[in-house]
């Protein structure tokens, strides 16, 4: 993209991956998963598992997910990934350490505390015991039977999205709930000794204010939160809100209100005691950051579970189809569904990484973090420099959004809120190609 991109919207696109699953593309022949893990490192791996289902589908959303499905579909969903875990295991080896756990989806407390029991079963082929291990949630799933469950079975962290403690801003972000439930499942969350809990909230809903949005931080803070995400609300394709959302959405006004937004978030999450990891992603100082040195985004090793998790190695990311809108999901999960169990011994779609695009990653998903990016770590793995290989970070220098040292690379507070900028300027050209050239469905 040219420099002209970075004085263009600040929300031109989250980053939570590099590249993005829409510039996958079927595998053939279909690699072996075997071949595909055999001379990658298979110590400290991340497992994620993937939960397809919610009780609702949100406005904003753009997950792969299907709400309420119909009967039985959630105990077919778990027997066949039980099966794909099984075959998965059998081709990672006896050798392979997983140091952490994610279960997101979808709403994994979408299912009964019978069903997530069966999913932790599952769950314990890959995970020793202290692993730390994540599931997500949400006010109307949150319930003090299925908490129990996550409880017992060894959960760390309970992440559950909120967006808003106003009942008004929640229905206009197409998330309709009540701040009492909200409530109530929050306060069920902390009579469980589950020790890290993380809210996420969004800014820039239609109708917020500056006042709206505090009193949202506030509530937020009243329950102490080991970690809050702070998500500016994008409207995007085959989402509810963009079905009913003025055609001249985004717009500079709009921009304009979400940095103001961001901003005045920032500054309450650091006087309340939260450093900044990233442009979305706030800790309590006085915790360690859990990542570190176990698991590190840059160093690949994520094993995903369920038609829509991805997996990466160092030079292959592969996953199921990807869709989002509601028909397109629905025939991928029954597709899933169907398959032999000899399928999950192969890689389905995927995007194979040389070795330029592995420094790009390793760039892009350092730098998008506030500590930023490691020259030496680069330089070990890489053997060159990673200023000489992207000489266009010069223009951030120059723009007073990226701060260079001897040691590391590290966007500043600027360059944090351009974060969503930033990411997307740094897509390669062949992989904003394929992305292009995936339909929305």
């Amino acid at each position: 993209m040219t420099v002209a991109a970075l004085d263009a919207s600040p929300y031109q696109g989250y980053l939570y991956g590099y590249p993005h699953k829409t510039a996958y593309r079927p595998l053939r022949p279909r690699p072996a998963l075997a071949d595909v893990w055999s001379g990658q490192r298979r110590t400290d791996l991340f497992c994620y598992l993937h939960l397809p289902f919610c009780e609702m589908r949100c406005g904003f959303c753009n997950l792969f997910t299907r709400a309420n499905p119909p009967a039985g579909q959630v105990a077919a969903y778990l027997d066949q990934l039980s099966r794909q875990a099984v075959r998965v295991a059998a081709a990672l080896g006896d050798d392979a350490r997983f140091a952490r756990v994610a279960v997101g989806g979808g709403t994994p407390t979408y299912l009964d505390p019978d069903e997530l029991s069966t999913m932790f079963d599952l769950i314990d082929r890959f995970r020793p015991a202290g692993v730390p291990t994540a599931v997500e949630t949400s006010p109307a799933t949150a319930t003090p039977d299925r908490l129990a469950v996550l409880a017992a079975r060894g959960t760390t962290r309970i992440s559950i999205g909120v967006q808003s403690f106003l009942d008004a801003e929640a229905r206009a972000a197409g998330r309709p709930q009540r701040r009492v439930e909200v409530e109530r499942a929050l306060a069920a969350i902390r009579d469980q000794p589950i020790p890290e809990l993380n809210i996420d909230l969004i800014y820039g809903i239609p109708g917020q204010t500056d006042a709206t949005w505090a009193q949202s931080l506030d509530a937020a803070l009243r329950w102490e939160p080991a970690e809050i995400y702070l998500y500016p609300l994008y409207v995007r394709p085959l989402t509810g809100l963009a079905r009913r959302a003025p055609a001249d959405l985004p717009d500079p006004q709009w921009d304009a209100q979400r940095q103001v937004l961001y901003r005045h978030g920032v500054d309450r999450l650091l006087a309340a005691g939260y450093r900044q990891l990233s442009m979305r992603h706030f800790r309590r100082a006085s915790l360690p950051v859990v990542d570190a040195p176990e698991y590190s985004c840059q160093e690949d090793g994520m094993v995903g579970l369920g038609c829509g998790a991805r997996s990466y190695t160092s030079d292959l990311h592969y996953s199921f189809d990807y869709a989002v809108s509601v028909g397109q999901v629905r025939a991928i999960i029954d597709d899933y569904l169907r398959r032999p169990e000899s399928d999950f011994d192969v890689a389905e779609v995927g995007f194979r990484l040389d070795r330029d695009e592995q420094r790009r990653r390793w760039l892009i998903t350092s730098l998008l973090r506030a500590d930023g990016c490691d020259q030496a770590a680069y330089a070990a793995r890489f053997a060159t420099r990673i200023v000489d290989d992207f000489p266009q970070l010069a223009t951030l220098v120059d723009r007073g959004w990226l701060a260079v040292t001897a040691d590391r690379l590290a966007l500043t507070a600027a360059g944090l809120a351009r974060s969503d900028a930033i990411g997307p300027w740094l897509v390669s050209t062949v992989v904003r190609a394929a992305m292009a050239g995936l339909p929305a469905r």
